[in-house]
């Protein structure tokens, strides 16, 4: 309870003055609690940082596990799937600053949950990846290496830096994306 009541704290100063401006002593303090009692619950700042972090991109992938779930063609699902990544990716730079600095840092830093996160969208497009083959509409060997590669061809349109970059000076983030999405379906051609 404590644990949550922590996290829930950090999230509303990280979301408001980011995570680098607060302090442990700014959520202890709206806590009603010494700074050294958070550490009972946390061994670090890091550890806050990366639980935060994991609160903002478990969204990304609930709504990717819900887009699987979707009764649609498997292409039509990866379709929605990529959009749906870099639109969140997008509104996070443009509409939640802070959260998109910290999800920067944890990627550039490669902090562990940004790696359990890309494995975890990796087997989402996997699997969807597997139902377009076993319904004959994809054409492909391994669907774990497709998956991958999807995956690392989608980079420039998920990657934070990326897509940060796109909207600061394209002005248009969605540039490219649709044609980046029919290469990679193009890749697992279907009939």
């Amino acid at each position: 309870m404590w644990r949550e009541r922590i996290l829930d704290v950090a999230e509303e100063h990280f979301r408001r003055i980011g995570y680098q401006k607060t302090s442990v002593a700014d959520i202890a303090s709206c806590l009603g609690m010494s700074s050294a009692n958070i550490y009972r619950f946390f061994p670090s700042r890091a550890a806050i940082n990366k639980s935060i972090c994991g609160r903002f991109i478990e969204k990304a992938a609930r709504l990717a596990d819900a887009v699987a779930r979707q009764e649609a063609p498997a292409h039509e699902k990866l379709e929605s799937l990529f959009k749906l990544l870099h639109e969140e990716r997008r509104k996070n730079f443009v509409e939640e600053k802070p959260v998109h600095d910290l999800i920067v840092a944890a990627t550039v830093e490669s902090w562990p949950v940004i790696s359990a996160h890309s494995a975890r969208l990796v087997a989402i497009i996997e699997n969807i990846i597997e139902e377009g083959a076993d319904a004959g509409n994809f054409n492909v060997i391994d669907a774990a290496i497709a998956a991958r590669s999807a995956m690392n061809a989608f980079v420039p349109f998920y990657h934070p830096v990326l897509v940060e970059e796109r909207v600061r000076n394209a002005g248009n983030a969605e540039e490219g994306l649709g044609e980046q999405i029919s290469f990679i379906l193009q890749a697992l051609w279907w009939e």
